[in-house]
C-alpha cells in the first residue's frame, strides 16, 4: 500500500466519527456516506468527500470500511443492488468494523471473492474515547495477505490488533469480549448500588475498588461518569443489546450454555424498558438506583 490511498467510510455515528477522522489526519483521501448527512459534516468541514450512497463512496475507495449499527444494517450496506459488493472497485479490500454476526461475515466474505474483492471483519473494542484516542483493539478475521494491506489502517485507528483466524474470527473475537464485558458491567454496578445503600460515599469507595482486584476498565471509565449522573453515550444500551443477542445465539449454535451473559441481557432488557437504549451502557446502574 501506498502511504496515502483512496478510503470509503460509511458509518459516522459515535466511533465512526472518530476513526474516520484520523484516517484523514494521516493524508488518506476520504470518501464518506453516513444516513444522517450532519453527524458526517464534521469530516467534510475537514476535507473529506461527499457521496449520497454506501455504493457511491464505495465506488471511488482501494477500501472501503463500515462502521454502521446492526447486522441488517450491514446487509443492507453490503448486498442491496447498490450497495459495497456491487459497486466497490476491483482488488478493494472491504473492511466492516460494525459489531455483527460472524456468519453474515462469511457470507460477505464468500460474495468478495466472486467479484474480485477481498473482506476482512474487523470488530473493536475500546468505545468512544478509545476511538477518539486511537487506542482501539481491533479484531479481525479474513485472509492474511488481505489484513497485511490494511493493517496500516488499522494503526492509524488503534493500538491492539490481531489477525484471529478466517472470515468470522474477528466477530466471534468480539462476542467474547462482550461476554467479559456484560459481566463486568453487571459486577461494578452492583458493588456501587451496594456501597450507596451501606451509606458509603461511591465516589470514595470507588477509587478504593478500582486500584485493587475488583478493578475493570469499564469500572475505572464508566463509573465516575454513572456517579455523575452523566449517561451520555459512550457505546449504546440498545448496540449492546444487540451484541448479547448474537453472542447467545452463536452460543446457541455451539450448544453452549452462558447463564452469566443471559442474565446481563435480561437485565438490559429492563433498562431498555425504561426507554434507556439511547443511553451509555453504565445506565444499567440507573436501573439499581432510580425507583
Amino acid at each position: 500500500m501506498s502511504d496515502s490511498c483512496s478510503i470509503a467510510f460509511i458509518g459516522t455515528g459515535v466511533m465512526g466519527r472518530s476513526m474516520a477522522g484520523h484516517l484523514l489526519r494521516a493524508g488518506h483521501t476520504l470518501h464518506v456516506f453516513n444516513r444522517t448527512k450532519s453527524k458526517a459534516q464534521p469530516l467534510l468541514d475537514a476535507g473529506a468527500h461527499w457521496h449520497n450512497s454506501a455504493g457511491s463512496a464505495a465506488a471511488a475507495g482501494d477500501f472501503v470500511i463500515t462502521m454502521v449499527g446492526f447486522p441488517g444494517d450491514v446487509e443492507q450496506t453490503y448486498f442491496g443492488p447498490e450497495g459495497v459488493i456491487a459497486r466497490a472497485r476491483p482488488g478493494a479490500v472491504l473492511i466492516d468494523m460494525t459489531t455483527s454476526s460472524p456468519l453474515l461475515a462469511r457470507r460477505i466474505a464468500e460474495a468478495a471473492v466472486k467479484r474480485d474483492l477481498a473482506a476482512l471483519d474487523a470488530p473493536v473494542s475500546g468505545g468512544d474515547i478509545g476511538a477518539r484516542e486511537a487506542r482501539l483493539v481491533i479484531m479481525v478475521g479474513g485472509d492474511e495477505a488481505a489484513f497485511l494491506r490494511a493493517k496500516p489502517l488499522f494503526e492509524v485507528m488503534g493500538k491492539n490488533i490481531s489477525l484471529q483466524g478466517p472470515a468470522g474470527s474477528g466477530q466471534h473475537c468480539k462476542m467474547a469480549n462482550q461476554i467479559a464485558v456484560a459481566g463486568s458491567m453487571l459486577s461494578w454496578v452492583e458493588a456501587l448500588a451496594y456501597a450507596k445503600r451501606a451509606g458509603l460515599d461511591p465516589a470514595r469507595a470507588l477509587e478504593s475498588i478500582s486500584g485493587g482486584a475488583a478493578g475493570s476498565w469499564s469500572m475505572t471509565n464508566y463509573g465516575p461518569r454513572a456517579l455523575r449522573g452523566d449517561f451520555q453515550p459512550g457505546f449504546y444500551v440498545k448496540h449492546f443489546l444487540k451484541d448479547m443477542r448474537i453472542a447467545l445465539e452463536a452460543a446457541a449454535e455451539m450448544k453452549l450454555d452462558l447463564p452469566g451473559l443471559a442474565c446481563a441481557k435480561k437485565l438490559y432488557d429492563r433498562v431498555a424498558a425504561r426507554g434507556w437504549e439511547e443511553l451509555g451502557t453504565h445506565a444499567l446502574y440507573r436501573l439499581y438506583t432510580e425507583s
